[in-house]
């Protein structure tokens, strides 16, 4: 919801909506560059390629693509984990001769109407733009490989009153937050492995998605093969609705090729096109790619990480002072707001520079012993 999709430090008491739209929300992160007077420290438009520390100046330095040097201090990489779009190599996908893109990458001159619309990949991406999809396209084709948790989403404009009182009664935006995360955050449990708020509601789920299965639309496309947590639970209203259409098809087998006009199943079925849409995600695993960062001794974050990505608090990597990240290794949530997650990193973060600062030190970083630890409890804890 919008009153937790924002910063507590820069509440919006004029959200029109409880889950507004992306023009809103984008309104909303746009106006926080002026709001706070941003302009002079933002530099767009401009590709870090490479992050070097040294051990003699306990110094970062950054180079950028347009050949500028910079020297840091601190070192915060706040990439983010969804904004390198996965598309998946399937054969003859070069060929193809209509038109694709990634739902990331909309193409939004291209025009869908009275046309035969494939969606590869049906996830949190695809339960919001598939409803808007089948109302413009002449037939929809959702090639599925798991069925999803759908929880509904009580989405409504909010009335006058409530964003009078928003605005102008001490403490109700901060209360009203609160109790949104007080309200999500206990849905955390019904992710435990065999919890009884899982079972519940798995056994509930799928008794009342089963009324809805048909020869059209098989149980298998509508009902989920594994316990609630082990992918988002996505929120929606508009998915049934769009998934039951008459000219929606959800295909459940897999997709092996891709030709001049559409796409190739598993079980022989050649299915025409116009478009493809990918909703297959991210490369959410690919921390900081492709950027080079260089830590102590000239040591390689890339070969730090041949193993897996691992970060203390998903904050640091020992042997690369002065570092930090936000949004990192094991820190995405599929309960609650990760804006929330990331300003409880920043304050770690403000935190560790006064440190070093009351100390007098030149840097601070995370020992290999504390790591370790670090990443052997987040194995246990999420087995």
């Amino acid at each position: 919801p919008s009153h937790f999709y924002s910063f507590s430090f820069a509440p919006n008491p004029d959200w029109t909506r409880k889950w507004a739209k992306q023009p809103e929300i984008l309104d909303y992160f746009e106006g926080l560059v002026s709001r706070f007077s941003l302009e002079a420290n933002l530099r767009l438009g401009t590709e870090v390629t490479e992050s070097t520390w040294s051990d003699a100046d306990c110094r970062w330095t950054v180079r950028t693509n347009d050949g500028r040097t910079w020297e840091a201090d601190v070192l915060v990489n706040a990439l983010g984990q969804l904004n390198m779009p996965y598309v998946p190599d399937i054969a003859g996908l070069a060929d193809f001769g209509g038109t694709v893109f990634h739902s990331a990458r909309w193409d939004h001159d291209h025009d869908l109407g009275g046309e035969r619309v494939g969606v590869i990949g049906i996830g949190a991406s695809a339960i919001q733009f598939v409803p808007p999809v089948t109302r413009e396209a002449a037939h929809t084709t959702l090639f599925q490989r798991s069925a999803n948790y759908v929880a509904p989403k009580p989405d409504r404009e909010f009335h006058a009153w409530e964003r009078w009182v928003f605005r102008n009664v001490p403490g109700a935006n901060r209360a009203y937050r609160f109790w949104i995360w007080a309200r999500l955050e206990a849905r955390f449990s019904l992710m435990r492995r065999n919890s009884a708020l899982g079972r519940m509601l798995e056994k509930r789920y799928k008794a009342e998605v089963a009324k809805m299965a048909s020869d059209r639309l098989p149980l298998d496309a509508l009902v989920p093969d594994y316990p609630p947590g082990c992918k988002r639970v996505l929120i929606a209203d508009d998915w049934f609705p769009a998934i039951t259409r008459d000219d929606v098809e959800v295909v459940t087998d897999d997709v092996v090729g891709i030709t001049e006009d559409g796409v190739d199943t598993a079980n022989g079925r050649h299915i025409e096109l116009d478009t493809i849409i990918f909703g297959t995600g991210f490369r959410s695993t690919d921390f900081l790619t492709p950027l080079k960062i260089t830590g102590i001794g000239g040591r390689d974050l890339n070969e730090a990480w041949d193993g897996g990505a691992v970060a203390y608090l998903g904050l640091s990597v020992a042997g690369f002072p002065n570092m930090f990240m936000l949004y990192g290794p094991n820190t995405n949530l599929g309960h609650n707001s990760i804006l929330f997650m990331i300003e409880q990193q920043v304050d770690y973060i403000l935190a560790a520079l006064e440190q070093v600062e009351r100390r007098g030190a030149g840097a601070i970083d995370v020992t290999e012993g504390a790591l370790t630890r670090w990443d052997e409890e987040m194995l246990r804890r999420s087995a």
